[in-house]
């Protein structure tokens, strides 16, 4: 497995992948398929987070998902090289016996790792979120990553309960989208030296990476992995100006990601005219963006050099080096 350390059983860089679909809504799992095996063969992933956010969670169904998990296993078991992406499926839910349930099915199909979101609507307290996490480490039959998305649930995994949980042996690592810089350092500061620290936003990776941090769940490496390989590898090297300029270069594609419509909608709109997706449909209650946002997206893409002017894919890799 690449860059495996202590701290990094899986790598610095895990793709959030998104979920092809039909026009109808209807899974595309051979559309699924061809994503999961170019970014495992060609493009410098260490993971794929299958079913998270980026992947529509929330509505397809369990037997949904865990074809979704089985492609991607599938897909690695395939790869060429000798060097094993992992692959860590989405299992968490607002309820914890159901999440076992779901983490235990995902350890039968292959999954390396379970990404455990914190449990929505029904907002639980710092006593309760560690329960619940510490029954699915305790049961779930999978290492699990703590995911952190306040925005999104509705509750906070603080510092102090993260940190608590972090002593647990099956935690290995949190995925950090709460926003706040003050825990993310606590967090990085006092965390056990195998656990690790990941972004949860592509907009944050560079100020994780300086804080401590040991890498990020990408959404943005959808569209442009080997940059950011090389921006973690910048980064896991010292080099913090060429860091610095990667992140630069690529900012205004994280932003875009997260303008027009929530996550996934802007990034299968990006995927679709880069041609690496058959379209941008997303499952109801979301819609694809509309014509004003589809359109500023087609203008990022082609200011970024990520299609040509005809709308066609034109993606350049780009380096610490050559952003010079």
């Amino acid at each position: 497995m690449p860059n495996v350390d202590e701290r990094h059983p899986f790598g610095r860089l895990l793709t959030a992948m998104v979920t092809p679909m039909r026009a109808d809504g209807s899974l595309d799992l051979d559309g699924a398929g061809t994503l999961a095996t170019y970014l495992v063969d060609e493009q410098g992933n260490d993971g794929l987070v299958i079913s998270g956010t980026t992947g529509e969670s929330p509505t397809p169904s369990s037997e949904e998902r865990d074809r979704l998990i089985a492609i991607a296993v599938e897909a690695v078991a395939e790869r060429p090289s000798r060097d094993r992406v992992a692959v860590v499926a989405g299992t968490g839910t607002n309820d914890t016996a159901a999440t076992i349930a779901a983490t235990r099915r995902a350890a039968v199909l292959g999954a390396d790792a379970a990404l455990v979101v914190a449990p929505y609507y029904n907002r639980p307290d710092g006593r309760m979120l560690e329960a619940h996490f510490r029954a699915i480490a305790d049961d779930g039959d999978l290492p699990i990553v703590v995911y952190n998305v306040p925005s999104r649930t509705g509750s906070n995994v603080d510092a102090d309960t993260f940190l608590r949980l972090a002593d647990h042996p099956r935690v290995i690592a949190v995925k950090e989208a709460s926003g706040s810089l003050e825990q993310i350092a606590r967090i990085c500061r006092d965390r056990p030296p195998d656990v690790a620290v990941l972004a949860g936003d592509d907009a944050w990776t560079l100020p994780v990476l300086v804080l401590g941090g040991d890498g990020v769940v990408s959404v943005a490496s959808n569209e442009i992995p080997a940059e950011m390989t090389a921006l973690c590898d910048a980064a896991r090297a010292g080099d913090w100006a060429g860091a610095r300029r990667i992140h630069e270069r690529w900012l205004p594609l994280f932003l875009a990601n997260f303008r027009g419509g929530p996550n996934p909608v802007p990034v299968k709109a990006a995927l679709a005219r880069m041609g690496l997706i058959g379209g941008d449909a997303v499952r109801q209650p979301l819609l694809p963006l509309d014509e004003r946002a589809g359109a500023e997206m087609a203008s990022t893409l082609r200011g970024l050099g990520l299609v040509d002017e005809g709308g066609r894919e034109r993606h350049v890799t780009v380096t610490a080096e050559s952003v010079a």
